[in-house]
């Protein structure tokens, strides 16, 4: 029977949430680039999610103040794009909160548009930080030279739980003198994917006036729902005075190599005087009108702020001990709270669960562009889940992926906007068996472990016999083999076109790793619910896998494991040093001999690791790349040749830990690079990737939900013999 923990009643729980604030250092004649290149992020436990640069302004076509997650075949949609802020003194004087970056008129050297960056707005700005991860940013206006009046005002942005609805409020803390906003949304109604807009669209929007709210909407567009948009707490009246911006730059798409620049379009403005103390909000939704109307922005903050105090409430005892000494802690807790979802798209499987009293709930991999991926999900669910308390949401997920299963495999990604998965993997069902196994010695849930057991043996017989991908048990000595011309099935999982770029044909090392856990978990929990008979096939399975592997991975000349061995290329066994070799020793059962444990591990340490995570692959080696950067070509050829993947840090612990039992503060010390970075990049949370080079650059999504998990698993399971210490601002 699962008991789900209940969260502490403590007033110290309350409090903790009052204590997580992360700070950015900033002055208001700093470098702007400085805020251009970090990032916040929002999220609503649909996939939906509002974010953009802390300067105030977009840099990716990802980013919008609304970015909203609707039902297939529709996806994640931006709604609102931008939200252009000014504020009106009494003096006459206006001041710009938001800025810009646009092609100028005149070209560079190159013949491109020259870039002008137009951050006016981070000159008014004295702080931005995450109160509970929650944006807040403090501008203050006026007051110059001349002298006249000074205006302090904060703005605070909220996004309720399971709603396509963003708040943003905005109040006069400091000064005498009323003030005039002025708010004008920007809008681009396409899908977060899709290329930036770069023609005029005032022609494609209709407004509508309601009688609480202006309505939105696309009649080119007839499946997509309205943006209706409103302003709360003092009378405000509507400009209707269309208007397309100029030519918008995106540096990151620049930088990326894709379509960088696109036109928003607007139908007006809000004007809207707030007195001193005074407070309005401006709300935006993609849900129908009684849904916007059913939270005050007051409640609407009261009631997401009282959520996350729940969600710091939930650990267990040990790690909510951590988070009052190091408020870092809770940062990763409720930085983990973002990739746990409720698919909004994917009706049908909602309505299936529901009908037997259970619910869907998947990981999103990283913001902003990855949906659902089966592998992240597996590898996450520990951290995200068992680690944070929320036992009920991992048995959903272990649930919800049994249903998934097609001939022996899980689907490796569910493309946004598709009702179906795509299962292209080797490795992803195999960690199903690693997640399911975790769930159940944590939660003691043995009645998920029964209904899942024959799920559990038919993928095991799949792979014996042979299923898709070429994926197969060879019978010759038990290992498992993988590869199909053009598909990338292992965690590398690079492809540029029909360029596999780490196509690792033949018997992957970590896969082999994989299925000999995978073996000794159903081979338990067989013989606990149904005897020793049941589990003989499988025991025996595994330790005939056990002494294949010992003897045919073990590179004597190098002291460490081949990477792949019996390559479908026939090219010979690969000396490549990467880390997936982790996997032999850092599993809960461990395929790799106990003697050999120290050397793959000094080697991993001395080779691989930095910072931020491990290399992908050693310096030195052919087809190194130092750096993740470029176009897609360039960034694909460097994502596994070298790149630093900040969740490699969780196996690379375990095996360390294995290799020096007892000395937790010294594993802990492994973490202090991961939780420095919490203030950059995406702030409050953890990158998808990193240069390979100091300074160890931070790259691909800025939030990753295996890079929180595995740092999160980790500091938990070595924060009480290490102790805490340190702030989160």
């Amino acid at each position: 029977m699962l008991t789900v923990p209940e969260p502490a009643p403590d007033s110290r729980s309350l409090r903790l949430v009052d204590a997580v604030v992360r700070a950015v250092p900033w002055q208001p004649d700093g470098d702007p680039n400085a805020l251009v290149d970090r990032e916040w992020l929002v999220t609503n436990g649909l996939g939906g999610y509002s974010s953009a640069s802390v300067a105030g302004f977009n840099t990716r076509k990802y980013h919008g103040v609304l970015v909203a997650a609707l039902a297939n075949p529709l996806g994640r949609m931006v709604m609102l794009s931008h939200l252009i802020e000014c504020v009106a003194l009494a003096d006459g004087s206006t001041y710009r909160l938001s800025g810009a970056e646009w092609a100028g008129d005149a070209t560079d050297g190159s013949g491109r548009p020259s870039r002008v960056l137009e951050a006016e707005g981070t000159r008014h700005l004295t702080g931005f930080r995450l109160e509970a991860g929650l944006p807040v940013w403090t501008y203050v206006v006026g007051g110059g030279e001349g002298g006249g009046p000074s205006v302090t005002i904060e703005k605070r942005l909220v996004m309720p739980y399971r709603q396509n609805t963003v708040v943003v409020t905005y109040r006069v803390t400091g000064g005498d003198a009323p003030v005039r906003l002025e708010l004008r949304p920007a809008l681009d109604f396409r899908g977060y994917e899709a290329d930036l807009s770069t023609q005029p669209a005032d022609a494609h929007y209709r407004l509508t006036v309601e009688h609480d709210h202006y309505a939105v909407d696309n009649p080119d567009q007839p499946l997509l729902p309205p943006l209706r948009l409103a302003v709360l707490g003092a009378p405000a009246r509507c400009l209707l005075d269309a208007v397309r911006t100029p030519a918008l730059l995106y540096r990151v798409e620049e930088a990326r190599g894709y379509p960088d620049r696109g036109v928003l379009w607007s139908p007006g403005h809000f004007q809207v005087d707030v007195a001193p103390r005074g407070e309005v909000a401006l709300v935006a939704t993609s849900e129908r009108a009684e849904v916007m109307r059913a939270l005050a922005p007051a409640d609407a903050f009261a009631a997401e702020l009282e959520r996350r105090r729940r969600l710091l409430a939930a650990p267990g005892r040990a790690l909510r001990a951590a988070m009052q000494d190091d408020p870092r802690a809770a940062e990763l807790v409720l930085a983990a709270d973002q990739f746990l979802i409720t698919p909004a798209g994917r009706l049908r499987d909602r309505v299936r669960a529901q009908a037997v009293g259970d619910e869907v709930c998947t990981v999103i991999a990283g913001y902003h562009w990855f949906t659902d991926w089966g592998r992240d999900t597996m590898i996450s669910l520990e951290g995200l889940t068992l680690t944070t308390g929320r036992w009920r949401e991992a048995g959903f997920i272990v649930r919800t992926f049994a249903q998934y299963v097609r001939d022996g495999l899980i689907p490796n990604m569910f493309p946004d906007g598709s009702n179906e998965g795509l299962y292209h993997t080797a490795d992803a069902t195999l960690w199903f068996f690693h997640a399911v196994d975790r769930y159940a010695r944590v939660t003691g849930d043995r009645t998920t472990v029964r209904q899942l057991l024959p799920v559990l043996e038919g993928i095991a017989q799949a792979h014996i016999a042979g299923t898709h991908y070429g994926i197969r048990v060879d019978p010759a000595d038990g290992l498992l083999a993988q590869g199909a011309e053009g598909y990338q099935l292992t965690w590398m999982d690079a492809k540029m076109g029909d360029w596999v770029v780490t196509p690792r044909r033949g018997k992957a090392v970590e896969i082999n790793a994989l299925w000999h856990n995978a073996l000794c978990v159903l081979a338990h929990y067989l013989g606990d619910e149904r005897g020793p008979e049941a589990a003989a096939p499988y025991a025996d399975a595994a330790a005939r896998a056990r002494e294949s592997f010992n003897r045919r991975f073990w590179y004597a000349d190098g002291g460490y494991l081949y990477d792949v061995v019996d390559p479908l290329d026939g090219s010979g066994d690969s000396t490549e040093f990467r880390p997936n070799q982790l996997l032999a020793v850092s599993l809960p059962n461990a395929v790799l001999e106990s003697e050999r444990w120290a050397a793959v591990v000094d080697a991993c340490e001395r080779r691989l690791l930095t910072p931020v995570g491990l290399r992908s692959l050693a310096p030195g080696s052919p087809g190194y790349r130092p750096q993740y950067a470029g176009d897609l070509r360039s960034r694909d050829g460097a994502y596994h040749q070298g790149t630093v993947w900040g969740w490699l840090i969780g196996p690379f612990v375990d095996a360390w830990r294995r290799v020096h039992p007892g000395d937790d503060a010294g594993a802990r010390r492994f973490l202090d690079g991961l939780l420095a970075h919490l203030g950059d990049f995406g702030v409050g949370s953890i990158a998808e990737v990193f240069d390979a080079e100091a300074p160890f650059t931070a790259r691909g999504c800025v939030a990753q939900a295996w890079s929180v998990a595995e740092t999160l698993r980790v500091y938990a399971e070595t924060a009480q013999a290490a102790g805490g210490g340190g702030g989160a601002s």
